[in-house]
């Protein structure tokens, strides 16, 4: 069975990076990332002569749901070509809405996929330095307004998504640090390599 993995989290956990790896390290793996089409998100911004603010009104109404909409079809389509095709995404308000979730389900039955989430997580103020480090300008807004930022963020692991009879619908991957990292990696990749 055809697989598509959603590696998800608040910005800044390491979902790039794990995402990039387990790409590299998996078989037959599509890999996307949403913010890829960030290039074309800031010529809305432009074109529409508001502010470059991914926290902003304009960006939730206009152009959030669109980013996610088209990644999501880009991977519906790329599934007819390859085994597995793994999204690198924040999907912050998806992974939490069933409704969202089970209507994926179906249009991924019908492709003979399954939907396997894997949830990065690390800790706060982890995400904080790797936000500092990265110096991106999709972060400003939020390291400036850290409290407000970070107040809207849910870290918690999305429990409401794991079937205890299905071993690969939720996997959470710790990435505190170089240990949780390395032993997550190997535990994962062993998870989604077994048939």
């Amino acid at each position: 069975m055809k697989k598509l993995i959603l590696v998800t989290s608040p910005p800044a956990c390491g979902k790039t990076f794990i995402s990039k790896q387990l790409s590299k390290t998996l078989k037959h793996v599509v890999y996307l990332d949403k913010d890829t089409l960030i290039l074309l998100s800031k010529q809305i911004f432009k074109v529409a002569g508001e502010p470059y603010n991914r926290s902003s009104k304009f960006f939730e109404e206009n152009i959030r749901d669109f980013e996610y909409e088209t990644v999501v079809a880009l991977a519906l389509e790329a599934l007819d070509y390859d085994d597995i095709v793994l999204i690198n995404a924040p999907f912050t308000e998806e992974i939490r809405d069933l409704t969202y979730i089970n209507n994926l389900k179906t249009k991924l039955k019908e492709k003979n996929t399954r939907l396997v989430v894997v949830w990065v997580e690390t800790s706060v103020e982890v995400c904080r330095q790797r936000m500092i480090a990265r110096n991106s300008d999709r972060d400003t807004w939020k390291l400036e307004h850290w409290d407000e930022y970070i107040a809207s963020c849910d870290f918690s692991v999305p429990v409401t998504l794991d079937d205890p009879k299905v071993i690969d619908d939720l996997l959470i991957f710790k990435n505190s640090s170089d240990t949780e990292y390395e032993e997550s990696l190997k535990n994962i990749v062993g998870i989604l390599e077994t048939p």
